[in-house]
This record gives C-alpha cells, structure tokens and sequence, in this order.
C-alpha cells in the first residue's frame, strides 16, 4: 500500500524506515523483494542514508532473487544520496563476480547508467568489463558491456585496439541483431583510436574495416526497414573514418 500511496514528500514516509528494516529481515524472499520495490519508489534523500548499510547487506543475501533486487535499488539510492556511491560502490562492484549470472546482469545494468555521465571515474574497472566481453553469452548484458567500453575509448585509447578482436568475434558469430549492430558501433568509434603515431592504421584494421562492411551492407539490404535504417546509419558513421 504504502508504495502505491506514499511518495517522496510524504509527510510520514520516515516512519517506514523500521518497517521496511523489518521486511529487509524476512526469510520470505519475496516479502524481502516487496520491501525493496517498495524502497526503490518512494525513497528520498533520508531513507537512502538510513537504509542504504541494510541493502549493502541484502547484497549478499543467500537469495539470488533478493540480491538482485538489492543490486537495482542500489541505483535509485545513490541518486537521492549521492555520498553514498563513495561509501557503498565497491560492495556494488563486487556484485560482477557474483555466481549467479542474473545478478551479475543487474551489476553491469547500474554501473552502465551510473558510468553514463562521467565514463572516467570508471576506467579502472575496464579490466572486469573486458573480461565479461569474452566470457559472458547473456547478449542483453554484453550490449550493456560493449556500450561502456565504448564510452571509456576516448578516455583511454590504448583500449580500442584491445577491443577490435573480441568484437570481431562477436560480429562474426553472434545471431543476435542488436548485439551485432552495437559492436559494429563500438568498432567504428574505437577506429580513430587504434592508427600508430605515424598515423597508419594498425595490422588488423582494413579486415575488420572489411568486416564491418559487409555486416553493415546486409542490414541495408534487410527487408526490415529498421534494420535497413541502423545500416545506412551505421555506413555513414564507418566511412568517417574509413571511406
């Protein structure tokens, strides 16, 4: 009810913190979720201080299905309570490594909209994200990957020719359209980044350049018209670079 009812300048929406502790505590895993729904649409500056240390612990609750709740609340906390990002985010990163794949999908999803504003502070964990790159076959989270791997190329360009053959790979393999398009993206905007100080394109550039080029002339000549759209799209941006 109170999620439904309350909202973030509720007058009495402070006396829910011990009720909402309580719930956090339920051996039923899905009161427990309940609570941090509920959590995750009325909070205000206030609740996300008092409450974020109990889902910093639900992060390692024995419930695979809490700690992901856990995992996506945790964004809506450090949007109302931004200090606590400082405090908290390495509990959230290491959510990355977490045994079930579900969660490690969550982690990537809040990291990806918190890196979205400021790719920097996060170049320190390219090494998890590009191990997730070549290991991972959740294709919804790879999108996620392969986005902010993108997003930290300008910030450190000796990543773009790092990337260029594991996306390769996975234009060359994968069956899924969406994942396809978005690691053309990102090879076309890691391009520019990988020609030596001479300004020659490195060893294995003109194939993947070739590569990109062919997968991008079968979405023109798909009968999708979306997906016509996304390969003239993703045409003009190739021949930026490589015309």
């Amino acid at each position: 009810a109170a999620c439904q009812s309350f909202g973030q300048g509720t007058e009495v929406i402070l006396l829910t913190t011990n009720q909402l502790k309580k719930e956090f505590g339920s051996p039923q895993q899905y009161e427990a979720g309940q609570a941090i729904n509920c959590l995750s649409n009325i909070v205000n500056r206030d609740l996300a201080r008092d409450l974020l240390p109990d889902l910093v612990t639900l992060l390692n609750n024995s419930k695979p299905y809490v700690r992901k709740k856990a995992v996506l609340c945790m964004f809506k906390l450090f949007v109302k309570y931004p200090q606590g990002l400082r405090l908290t985010f390495d509990k959230l990163k290491d959510k990355l490594g977490d045994s079930e794949a579900a969660v490690v999908s969550c982690a990537v999803n809040v990291i990806c909209e918190l890196a979205d504003k400021n790719p920097k502070n996060y170049l320190p964990m390219a090494p998890q994200f590009f191990r997730l790159l070549t290991t991972s076959s959740n294709n919804w989270m790879l999108i996620k990957v392969v986005k902010l791997l993108g997003s930290l190329v300008p910030e450190e360009p000796r990543l773009a020719r790092k990337l260029l053959e594991p996306l390769s790979t996975i234009i060359q393999n994968t069956a899924a359209k969406s994942l396809q398009y978005e690691c053309i993206s990102t090879v076309t905007l890691a391009l520019p980044y990988t020609k030596r100080s001479d300004g020659s394109d490195s060893k294995n550039v003109p194939a993947v350049v070739k590569l990109c080029g062919e997968n991008l002339k079968l979405f023109v000549e798909d009968s999708d018209q979306n997906l016509k759209y996304l390969g003239l799209v993703g045409m003009v941006q190739l021949m930026r670079s490589h015309p």
